[in-house]
């Protein structure tokens, strides 16, 4: 992601951001090992009608990471953002980014419509195991600085086979997804314990549960929408985790545009 600004958090963390458009804003939440390049193809899709604000979260691309790390900290970036912006936003949270995004709104940060694509929490009692084990994997590799041992975790519970980590790692940006692995405990972090919190029900605002075409995120979606009050549920035909922005934008600029 190209910086072009930066805001500052309660803690004193710079948070790098690129704004665009003009319109309500929206605030774009990038997903796992997503330093702000993910959501880009989607900010000019919506600057016609939106002033479109994506940004790098902490430990990501131009943003600082001050430590301790906690998900309250991620709250109080956004809360910068939506300040910068005139104190109230529309969220789009891609992947784990949709976990934050939901997250941020349970907790009552000033939004007013609130869009997720793909939240990977998991419903079968044998996926929130393996999870609740990736977690405790992952925190074991970070903190003995294995990040390529830690991405090869995070590539198998997403369903990587061998060849594809094989060819990932021999690839031009596996260095920079080195870079991002630490990251990666952020996002476990956005998730908790594999499974919609309860706490998800204290949302208020008008709330979009996107999918693609997999099963996965289909249960992921149900359990959310079970959750959350005034939620709407909408799949995407044809589309895979990361959506095609000229697919999503007008899905979104109805949900954000609607009375």
């Amino acid at each position: 992601m190209t910086v072009e600004s930066y805001v500052t958090s309660a803690d004193g963390t710079r948070i790098a951001y690129e704004r665009t458009g003009s319109g309500p804003p929206v605030v774009l939440v990038g997903g796992g090992l997503d330093d702000g390049a993910e959501n880009a193809p989607i900010a000019p899709e919506l600057a016609g009608e939106f002033t479109v604000v994506n940004y790098a979260r902490r430990g990501r691309a131009g943003s600082g990471d001050t430590p301790p790390y906690a998900l309250a900290r991620e709250f109080e970036d956004l809360a910068a953002l939506i300040a910068m912006v005139g104190g109230r936003a529309h969220l789009f949270g891609a992947s784990s980014g949709g976990g934050l995004a939901l997250e941020a709104a349970a907790a009552g940060l000033p939004v007013d419509r609130v869009a997720v694509y793909e939240v990977p929490y998991f419903v079968a009692d044998d996926q929130l195991l393996q999870w609740r084990e990736y977690v405790v994997n992952l925190q074991a590799l970070l903190a003995e600085g294995r990040r390529d041992e830690a991405l090869e975790l995070f590539m198998r519970l997403a369903g990587s086979s061998e060849e594809d980590i094989a060819r990932a790692r021999s690839a031009p940006v596996w260095p920079s997804l080195r870079t991002l692995a630490p990251t990666l405990a952020h996002d476990a972090a956005c998730l908790g314990d594999g499974h919609p919190p309860p706490r998800l029900a204290e949302i208020t605002r008008p709330t979009l549960i996107l999918t693609g075409d997999n099963p996965f995120f289909h249960d992921a979606a149900t359990a959310i929408a079970k959750t959350v009050p005034n939620a709407q549920r909408e799949t995407l035909a044809g589309q895979g985790h990361v959506a095609d922005p000229t697919r999503l934008a007008p899905t979104l600029s109805r949900f954000y545009h609607a009375s």
